[in-house]
């Protein structure tokens, strides 16, 4: 399905701090923002890497969303003193404290900085608004910023390319932790380069590094980088999951299940009350491009307390993408929950503020519920979204 034919593998941000850029951790006290997937191409860890540098010293890891091993369940708030995080120091040597970003509190603390000269963030995102990780950058810049501590973003690819924009950009007065900032739901860059854009727009006084990545193309899909794919989390174990998931995650704002509690989260939506054989017909009817839609029946099992319908049989439609490169993911969405409020006024329901921050306003439900066309609402984001593109054509660093 990929137009790259890609003989380098690209070289990570990581790598090239350990190696060209390593004075820039010399004599430094670093604090690691990582997790699970803050790997080097060989898929040894990242905290194990700077322990190994004389040069400098492993003094804490801070730790984003589903914890440092990514095992936690989303919107689970983790306890640096007793949940998943602490952990740490019983399976390995290192004996560093490790500091949960997503529970007591959302970014570093003066107790947590004490000593601390340097915080390194490195970890792979998705590409998508929604993915609180960014979040987690940003309030780390500001933490670093107003303590005069330095701050290096190691790059890493935008897996589901950098070459496709789509969504509405958030409005102004809408941000949470799943909406940061005023990016559109799928923003196109890569985590460096949004480091720089919050540096520039948010944090200016943030003393902001990027180890950037040499060989690496915006046009490059992650199976294109011949990288090793690690799951960022635990309702995204594939490219294909986070491939829908800039579109298919606005269901997580309604009474139909998301697929969360089976093998396919993000690939199934449906719910008891569903017709899936109807739903796909109708849906295939659309022709939308570089996607089929299949009946489906599932069961979600109950892997949070959030699982919709858990143990119950739902019905509803698979997502399978014929075409990545056309394929559409928020038109997508939006085309499918057009129809619900149509067919299925009677059982389907927004769950307006969970629905209103993740697509970063209130008019998208609002236009939705009111039947408006799909090609109205895409009209309605697409003046922002070109003034997104010609906007960040500045902070753009690879071909």
């Amino acid at each position: 399905m990929s137009t790259i034919t890609n003989s380098q593998t690209p070289e990570l941000g990581l790598s090239v701090l350990l190696t060209e850029k390593r004075d820039w951790i010399q004599g430094k006290s670093i604090g690691l923002i990582t997790n699970h997937t803050g790997v080097d191409a060989t898929l040894r860890n990242n905290y194990r890497l700077f322990a190994e540098v004389p040069e400098c010293q492993l003094s804490a890891i801070f730790t984003p969303e589903h914890g440092l091993w990514g095992a936690v369940q989303d919107g689970i708030a983790i306890n640096s003193k007793g949940g998943a995080t602490s952990s740490l120091r019983d399976k390995n040597p290192l004996n560093v404290p490790v500091f949960s970003l997503y529970g007591q509190s959302m970014r570093p603390t003066a107790n947590q900085l004490e000593g601390i000269d340097l915080l390194v963030y490195d970890m792979q995102d998705v590409g998508a608004r929604y993915y609180t990780y960014i979040s987690t950058m940003l309030y780390a810049m500001e933490a670093a910023a107003d303590r005069g501590i330095a701050f290096i973003v190691t790059d890493r690819p935008n897996p589901i390319t950098c070459n496709a924009i789509e969504g509405p950009v958030l409005e102004s007065g809408s941000e949470s932790f799943v909406g940061i900032h005023q990016l559109p739901i799928r923003y196109g860059l890569t985590i460096g380069e949004l480091a720089t854009l919050l540096k520039a727009e948010r944090v200016p006084s943030c003393q902001l590094k990027v180890a950037w990545m040499p060989g690496y193309k915006r046009a490059m899909w992650f199976d294109d980088t011949g990288l090793p794919w690690v799951p960022p989390s635990p309702n995204m174990p594939t490219l294909t999951t986070a491939t829908l998931y800039p579109g298919l995650c606005l269901f997580e704002g309604t009474n139909m299940s998301e697929g969360r509690g089976t093998t396919q989260p993000f690939e199934y939506i449906g719910a008891p009350w569903c017709n899936g054989e109807k739903w796909a017909e109708q849906l295939n009817d659309c022709q939308l491009p570089g996607v089929r839609f299949r009946a489906v029946v599932f069961t979600p099992a109950p892997a949070s307390e959030t699982t919709k319908y858990a143990k119950q049989t739902c019905q509803g439609v698979a997502i399978h993408i014929t075409d990545r490169e056309r394929f559409c993911p928020i038109e997508t969405a939006v085309q499918m929950l057009s129809m619900l409020t149509t067919e299925y006024r009677d059982h389907f329901a927004f769950s307006a503020s969970r629905f209103d921050r993740l697509a970063g306003n209130t008019w998208l439900r609002e236009a939705l519920s009111s039947g408006n066309s799909v090609d109205s609402i895409q009209e309605q984001w697409m003046p922002e979204l070109q003034r997104w593109q010609e906007h960040t054509i500045q902070y753009r660093v690879y071909e």
